[in-house]
């Protein structure tokens, strides 16, 4: 029996993770569309053709469900059955919402295997988030209204005429959705960009060595960005000539450009969702070169009060606003990807403040 799944920490009490869960319009907008399938009453269909892991759309029926903690489905896709599981359990922040599906009939090849759960890993940890805080930020009342309920997803029976455990299906109704979409597309076309405030970043002073060449003083990947300090006049002071003496060889104000040697590693950074309260970052690392690579280590400075949760990919520590990612060598041509949650009370912050990876700037902020 195969099985996969995912799960994600959130911040919101579990009647409002369970509407986002059960609510059609609401599971449109963080995972994908469902309808109902037409002279096939308590049926629905998932719009996941175009999903990571999928490949024809999902057929499916409701078979279990307990308001508001767990919901079974019954799957069918192409020649595939499978049964999808959503818990949702109460936690001292919020409550913890898990997804398990199990494969009952048919094969999932393993590329499609591990999109499919990519797939659900970018819903829970990405979009759907990011719906919750858009609700608490308008603090809107995602209960049941004074209209009451105006669908009301079936329930059928599971094989061998084993009734489900009672429960409903409550959604928001038409006008109530309409309503809350709208006034939220208003606040966030009104929201205006928060602007990053600029970091110095240190100039290296250059000190002449033994043979007239400037050597640069270095940087440690880890350190508070510094003032840019200024050059002294005596760097652009010409030489003096003693008299009987041959002409001294004429030193530069500054070294003369070199080409520098391609780094070792390379880093780029993506903010790949943004919430009211925190985003969701990458940074894949790579090695370029023609040889296998070393341990390598990035480095990413935060705000005063981000807090890093959930990383996959690398080992890390977190020390105030820095946090030190570290990873096995690479081969030559091949990448890691760190994923990670950043809690910051700034309301839709962007990404970090800066990037290293191996004392060298990260692409892409």
């Amino acid at each position: 029996m195969i099985e996969i799944g995912a799960q994600v920490d959130l911040f919101h009490p579990v009647d409002r993770v369970w509407h986002a869960l059960t609510d059609r319009e609401l599971l449109g907008r963080w995972f994908t569309d469902v309808e109902s399938v037409p002279d096939a009453p308590g049926r629905l269909r998932f719009a996941t053709a175009d999903l990571p892991g999928f490949d024809a759309a999902v057929e499916a029926e409701v078979i279990e469900q307990q308001v508001p903690e767990l919901i079974t489905l019954r799957c069918q896709e192409a020649d595939r059955r499978s049964r999808l599981t959503c818990t949702v359990k109460a936690t001292t922040e919020g409550c913890r919402l898990s997804i398990r599906e199990t494969l009952e009939y048919g094969e999932w090849a393993p590329p499609q295997r591990d999109g499919r759960e990519q797939a659900y890993e970018q819903a829970l940890n990405g979009r759907l988030p990011a719906i919750l805080d858009w609700f608490a930020f308008q603090q809107v009342d995602l209960g049941r209204g004074d209209a009451g309920m105006t669908t009301e997803l079936p329930v059928v029976e599971l094989p061998g005429g084993t009734k489900p455990r009672r429960g409903t299906w409550a959604v928001l109704g038409a006008a109530g959705i309409a309503m809350l979409l709208a006034g939220g597309a208003a606040v966030w076309a009104l929201q205006p960009d928060q602007p990053r405030e600029a970091t110095a970043q240190p100039t290296p002073t250059h000190t002449p060595s033994a043979s007239g060449a400037a050597s640069p003083t270095t940087r440690s990947a880890a350190a508070e960005p510094a003032a840019r300090p200024s050059r002294t006049s005596s760097a652009t002071a010409s030489p003096s000539r003693s008299a009987g003496s041959l002409p001294p060889s004429r030193t530069p104000s500054s070294a003369p450009p070199t080409s520098a040697a391609p780094p070792a590693m390379t880093a780029r950074y993506e903010t790949v969702s943004t919430r009211l309260l925190g985003y969701s970052g990458e940074v894949e690392v790579a090695n370029p070169g023609s040889a296998a690579g070393t341990e390598w280590t990035v480095v990413v400075t935060f705000s005063d009060d981000s807090e890093v949760t959930k990383v996959s990919g690398a080992e890390w520590r977190q020390e105030g606003r820095t946090v030190t990612f570290t990873g096995s060598p690479l081969a030559a041509g091949r990448s890691q990807t760190i994923r990670f949650d950043v809690r910051d009370s700034a309301p839709f912050a962007k990404g970090p403040e800066s990037c290293t990876v191996e004392g060298n700037p990260c692409e892409g902020l």
